[in-house]
């Protein structure tokens, strides 16, 4: 479960912010706080047992800002990830929270169905991280940060975390039906197959069928050498 830390000065909003998270599977609210010091507290003196993973950040507070308490933190070396929920537009602003590494910067008001999509990014870029284990590829870089390589435009409803996720585990797992990553990753075998076919339509994996005793042969797919070899 990814713990969570809600700040912010309106008690409305954070009881608001309480009801989404808790409708989100892989997430828990761990704290409230409605002020910039009592955030950073809670993240410090937080027993590393219930250490906050992830902290749902506003930007104006009546004792300090967001941008404060991101400062700290990072200055402190607290490794916690962190996502603005503000009202606040500025552009400078913005530049300064992703400067100091903020995950996402969401702007009030939001559908639950937009929150929803950016805490299940997230959630998906956090098992990426914790998956990817040695020498990373270029693209298993560039989603350890967040970021699409830019290089090949993904079909709509793919995301570019879940297709990192489906590439480790074709890299470290050998040959895969849809239906055994499916079973792997915890998706649907349509999703699966969804993500199989696109890399097997850019060269990174080879597809091949697969004989068993009786039935049709099922399309099995392995990651190509070829992949890794590429500058």
């Amino acid at each position: 479960m990814i713990n969570t830390l809600l700040v912010d000065d309106d008690a409305l909003t954070l009881e608001l912010h309480r009801t989404y998270v808790e409708r989100i599977d892989g997430f828990t609210v761990g704290g409230e706080c409605s002020g910039a010091r009592a955030a950073v507290r809670a993240v410090l003196e937080q027993p590393q047992d219930r250490r906050f993973d992830l902290v749902l950040l506003d930007i104006t507070m009546p004792d300090g800002s967001g941008l404060d308490v991101l400062r700290t933190l990072r200055a402190r070396a607290a490794a916690v990830d962190v996502i603005a929920i503000t009202g606040v537009r500025d552009a400078d602003t913005v530049r300064q929270m992703a400067a100091l590494g903020v995950y996402h910067y969401l702007v009030k008001p939001f559908p639950f169905a937009v929150f929803r999509e950016r805490l299940i990014t997230y959630r998906e870029h956090r098992a990426t991280a914790r998956a990817t284990d040695g020498d990373a590829t270029q693209a298993e870089i560039d989603a350890l940060l967040g970021r699409s390589t830019g290089t090949i435009a993904l079909p709509k409803g793919l995301s570019p975390d879940t297709l990192q996720r489906v590439s480790a585990e074709l890299r470290s797992g050998g040959a895969l039906s849809a239906s055994e990553a499916a079973d792997r990753l915890g998706m649907a075998r349509v999703s699966a197959r969804r993500y199989l076919e696109h890399l097997a339509a850019e060269g990174t994996v080879v597809r091949a069928a697969r004989y068993g005793a009786r039935g049709r042969p099922e399309t099995e797919y392995r990651w190509s050498r070829r992949a890794d070899d590429e500058p």
